[in-house]
């Protein structure tokens, strides 16, 4: 998320309009053009503070998760008191499965800025990670109150409607499907852990995972290997969920996609498969 103004303010007039128009392409959803208005900045100020972090947020923008870190990390060493690239380093941080490195950065931009909405809403993302049900509630609470449109809290997904849902989801599949699945269970966990994160490639970020299933597929299914007989099971990460959607009603939608996605996975479809048969 960019920041409404440079960290330190060009002494040449020229760069600040450059600077401006660069946010105004990142937060129209350009980034590139960012980047290339930013390039311009950085050939006459390679030091620029300013423009080091809106690459940042530009390459955060593009999924580029390691080259924001270099980056929020320059801002930090020409900045040291800028709050917003130690709150954005702690986010991609934390994307990047460094949990302890995440938890500095943002206690850093906390003490540097209390009223910094991204810093307590990564915190809360960690505290969650430890069990911390209570602490994450509490910074949620406080990341919404500085910036509810940007940070809002995640809605309440209880048992009673995952379990609602993923009945009236199996209900509608086809009898011979839901014979293969009476043997799957639905399971619920709070968060996907890192080792799950990194059998994607690249690693998905710990937050992106809203399912998953595990086992063999009915595709991978074979006699001579018995192994490969056991029941999977379909996990579903409620806090990941929780977080997809601004209103109850698409929450659920997310829960109902996210369970017939995972279905799909055990029926041994791809992806262009599971849009094909409305499985996505």
């Amino acid at each position: 998320m960019s920041s409404p103004q440079a960290p330190l303010p060009p002494a040449d007039p020229q760069l600040e309009g450059l600077l401006d128009e660069a946010e105004a392409a990142l937060d129209s959803g350009d980034p590139d053009h960012a980047l290339l208005i930013c390039e311009r900045v950085l050939t006459k100020a390679p030091d620029h503070a300013g423009a080091h972090f809106i690459v940042a947020d530009a390459m955060r923008q593009l999924g580029d998760l390691e080259e924001a870190v270099a980056r929020y990390r320059r801002v930090t060493h020409l900045a040291a008191d800028h709050a917003l690239s130690w709150s954005g380093l702690a986010f991609c941080l934390f994307d990047l499965l460094d949990f302890e490195a995440a938890r500095s950065a943002s206690l850093r931009a906390i003490r540097i800025d209390p009223l910094n909405p991204e810093a307590y809403y990564v915190r809360a993302l960690l505290r969650e990670r430890r069990g911390d049900v209570d602490g994450a509630a509490r910074d949620y609470l406080r990341a919404e109150r500085l910036d509810p449109v940007g940070w809002p809290r995640p809605l309440d997904l209880s048992d009673a409607m995952i379990e609602a849902v993923v009945s009236e989801a199996l209900r509608v599949l086809h009898p011979s499907i839901r014979a293969y699945l009476a043997q799957v269970p639905v399971m619920l966990e709070e968060v996907p852990s890192p080792d799950l994160c990194r059998e994607f490639e690249p690693p998905a970020p710990p937050g992106e995972i809203l399912g998953t299933f595990a086992g063999a597929s009915l595709r991978e299914r074979s006699v001579e290997d018995p192994w490969s007989q056991l029941p999977g099971a379909i996990v579903l990460f409620r806090r990941n969920l929780q977080r997809v959607a601004r209103d109850r009603d698409r929450l659920l939608e997310e829960l109902r996609i996210t369970v017939f996605h995972e279905v799909g996975h055990f029926l041994g479809l791809d992806e262009n498969d599971m849009v094909v048969r409305g499985l996505d």
